[in-house]
């Protein structure tokens, strides 16, 4: 066994074999896999071996499709079977909100050019003639849909690494992961200590065992999941006979999707009733076991099934597969560099290996190798959960994903495990108030206030719900008087130090504030592309606040270590530093009857320091609705006494609670974008219109200068716009379709309705000729086309003086 090695992967499933070839495949040959046991054990022997590219995240998508086409190439290099079935799948509906999903689902697919449609009931009985159709309002096909052998690809997968010059060790237990001071690991094992530059943790249902070896928790739980396959059924032997294949049919009424399996069927469960498993942690000693038959639990799903798939009457069962896999919360995968811990890196919870398997390989090997990943990996990304994740959180959460695994996935929808968890100081007060809450981060936020006679939960909808009136209303008392909600919402860091200036400089596009001003900067990969989008307040020569998106915390801050200078300290403080944002055309005269310094003296983008009733404040003028407001900081002690000051100070101009729906709709009137919806990974500043705030004229290099300047000489392909649209009872969510006499030309980053300006607006990209005022498109929401026209003018302070005056 070799004892040093450019990587070292520790797990020998299909993920992990997955990112040992593509490490090879991107150039790097001095790479080796260490298995415990032989390939394929833990999960992956034992899975059923579907794949499919229906993912409601569009870049998952993207990765499914990219694995599912990697197969043939696999075969084509190793001259190993994968044992491939392209036999396409049907996904049913029963009731007109599933059906709204696909049709959504569908939308998306048009824009990534997948060749998935939407079939009727009839349809699906020819498609798939196992499938009792009664009852059924429609589905959606996949031609991509298919399974394979899992052993095989797996070590197809491990051939073609090996050709690359990738070692693997089976039989080779890891025991320990020391760092060292440059960075670099020892991996001890019961063969040996090997001396690694970086290591990969693809440990599977070891993963959370493997972590622990360094200090670091991975929020995942296996969970058990059982199928059935059954001797011949006469219905798929006629099919076979004939010389086709029964297609794959997802079921999620019935929790269960089914298969052709030999002249059979396979068909599994995922049940209400169903159980973690190793919640203490994965015995070292199992590999290739399977667990009991637990038929108790899928009682019910098997009585749903021989209604739905009659075929299965008659059929015997051959046999049953009961094994453990492995969940995330949220159940996406954790991949990716893992915050504060030098060249360690993930790729773990992948449930669904052999569709995401080949598509985490790429992203991870480019982050390797390149510095970052071809597209936006943020639904993917371990820095999707901070620290404050703990396993007592974890495994409710991972219960619930399990069980609404086929459920309907609603734009609007707030999920109920594990909360409410993590809450601000207002918490109890909002809630007294009527707070209908929503979570970011695992932090309570409100997203809108009920008023005694309205229900305190909004009604999951794929169009306008019941918080319709609730949000127009807080819209209202902004525009109208002034209203007031909490800055939680925002990650917070302090920048200090005597290289702060040039720290800043050098990480940020933008400009840098002077003391006692702010400044909006986007902040680039070296690529060019969008990594976050921050408010920069300068409160002294070596002292700087940072405000972002609160979900990006742990992403923002791996990005900053990573950089960090010697002469620079950076603090996350979003958890320290809490406060509140007035905003309206009453808000100075609020701000200015709690404190005695002079409110009038602030200038739009001011930053000063202010005690505000009793509290020591740092006060911004600048406000996300678009309108006169301020941005209040304090510490969590003081901020029920901020809250008394400034709502006692409120009441004569009938100040109004506002929660996260009235924002996102404010942000509309002006046009603004948002984290994750216009500003991600996946766009550029060019693109997006933030290239206004790069500060092309600065001295020095900047992270993304080359690649920002040679986009703006050749100019942008594509451009952010809204759009003004006709529709009358649901909105733009993300990724509708944007056509011109029926062909895609772009799509949808996000939208809504505009209470303030009673319309439908629409934010996307359009190819840049195109991007001119009054440009007419059609816009797909739910199947139907709605007509829809570039504006340019801001529904509301068009001219800035409000905001600015």
């Amino acid at each position: 066994m070799k004892t040093t090695t450019r990587v070292a992967v520790i797990g020998g499933g299909v993920v992990g074999c997955s990112v040992l070839y593509h490490l090879t495949k991107l150039g790097w040959s001095d790479v080796m896999l260490l298995e415990r046991s032989e390939l394929t054990s833990g999960s992956t022997w034992h899975a059923a071996g579907g794949f499919h590219t229906l993912n409601g995240d569009t870049n998952m998508a993207a990765l499914q499709g990219y694995t599912i086409n990697l197969y043939r190439e696999l075969e084509e290099i190793t001259g190993m079977s994968c044992g491939l079935h392209h036999v396409g799948g049907v996904t049913l509906a029963d009731s007109q909100d599933r059906f709204d999903m696909m049709k959504a689902e569908r939308a998306k697919h048009r824009v990534m050019g997948l060749e998935t449609e939407i079939v009727s009931p009839e349809e699906i009985a020819k498609i798939a003639p196992a499938t009792n159709t009664a009852g059924l309002v429609g589905g959606l096909y996949d031609p991509l849909d298919g399974h394979l052998d899992p052993s095989g690809t797996t070590h197809a997968y491990a051939k073609a690494a090996r050709m690359g010059g990738a070692d693997i060790e089976t039989h080779c237990k890891v025991i320990e992961t020391n760092q060292r001071s440059d960075g670099s690991w020892d991996v001890v094992t019961d063969k040996g200590t090997i001396h690694a530059e970086h290591i990969v943790n693809a440990g599977g249902l070891w993963a959370r065992e493997v972590g622990a070896m360094a200090g670091i928790y991975f929020p995942l739980h296996p969970m058990e999941h059982q199928y059935i396959v059954t001797d011949e059924v006469p219905l798929i032997a006629e099919i076979i006979d004939a010389g086709g294949e029964h297609p794959h049919v997802m079921d999620p009424a019935g929790e269960s999707y089914l298969r052709q399996e030999g002249r059979g069927l396979c068909i599994g469960f995922y049940e209400q009733p169903c159980k973690p498993w190793a919640v203490n942690g994965t015995p070292w000693d199992f590999g290739h076991e399977l667990l009991g038959d637990d038929f108790d639990k899928i009682e019910d799903s098997i009585d749903f099934a021989y209604k739905r798939f009659p075929a299965l009457q008659a059929a015997g069962v051959k046999s049953v597969i009961h094994g453990p896999f492995t969940f995330a919360p949220d159940g996406n995968p954790l991949v990716g560099p893992v915050q504060g811990v030098r060249n360690y890196w993930s790729a773990c919870g992948v449930m669904a290996g052999f569709s995401q398997g080949g598509g985490v390989g790429l992203m991870l090997a480019q982050w390797m190798i390149e510095g970052e990943p071809e597209r936006d990996t943020m639904a993917l990304d371990c820095a999707r959960f901070g620290d404050w994740i703990t396993p007592g959180y974890t495994l409710p959460k991972v219960i619930e994903n399990y069980q609404k695994r086929f459920s309907i996935s609603y734009p609007n929808e707030e999920l109920p495990a594990a909360r409410p968890f993590r809450t601000t100081p207002m918490y109890d007060v909002f809630d007294t108030m009527g707070a209908v809450w929503g979570q970011q981060y695992g932090l309570e936020v409100p997203n809108y206030f009920a008023t005694v006679d309205e229900p305190r939960f909004e009604t999951p909808s794929f169009r306008r719900s019941n918080a319709f009136d609730a949000t127009a209303r807080e819209v209202k008392a902004v525009r109208g008087s002034v209203g007031i909600n909490e800055v939680h919402n925002f990650g917070k860091y302090r920048i200090t130090g005597t290289g702060a200036r040039a720290w800043l400089d050098r990480i940020m596009a933008g400009r840098i504030p002077q003391p006692g001003r702010i400044s909006l900067s986007p902040m680039l990969s070296p690529k060019g592309r969008l990594i976050g989008d921050f408010t920069i307040s300068c409160l002294g020569e070596t002292d700087y606040q940072l405000t972002a998106s609160y979900g990006a915390q742990a992403y923002h801050m791996r990005w900053f270590l990573k950089h960090q200078a010697p002469d620079v300290a950076i603090e996350n403080i979003s958890d320290r530093l809490n406060g509140f944002q007035i905003a309206g055309p009453k808000a100075a005269q609020v701000l200015q009857a709690c404190t005695l310094q002079d409110v009038a003296q602030m200038r739009f983008m001011d930053v000063a320091r202010m005690t505000v009733g009793m509290v020591d404040c740092l006060v911004q003028r600048v406000s996300y609705t678009g309108d006169l407001g301020y941005e209040i900081y304090c510490d969590l002690p003081s901020q029920r006494a901020l809250w008394q000051a400034l709502w006692q100070a409120g009441q004569p101009h009938d100040m109004m609670p506002f929660g996260m729906r009235a924002m996102m709709s404010l942000r509309l009137d002006k046009f603004f974008g948002s984290w994750m919806r216009e500003y991600s990974p996946d766009y550029t500043a060019a693109e997006t219109g933030l290239d206004r705030f790069i500060s092309f004229k600065k001295p020095g290099d900047f992270i993304g200068r080359a690649a920002a300047e040679a986009e703006r000489t050749q100019g942008p392909q594509r451009k952010l716009c809204a759009f003004e649209v006709d529709a009358t009872d649901a909105d733009i969510n993300a990724y509708e379709p944007i056509s011109i006499k029926g062909e895609v030309v772009g799509f949808c980053t996000s939208g809504g309705y505009s209470h303030h300006g009673q319309k439908s607006i629409a934010l996307g990209f359009v190819p840049t000729p195109m991007a001119q005022p009054g440009l007419e498109v059609e816009i797909e929401i739910l199947g139907n086309m709605h007509q829809a026209r570039l504006i340019t003018e801001p529904l509301f302070d068009a001219d800035g003086v409000r905001m600015r005056g």
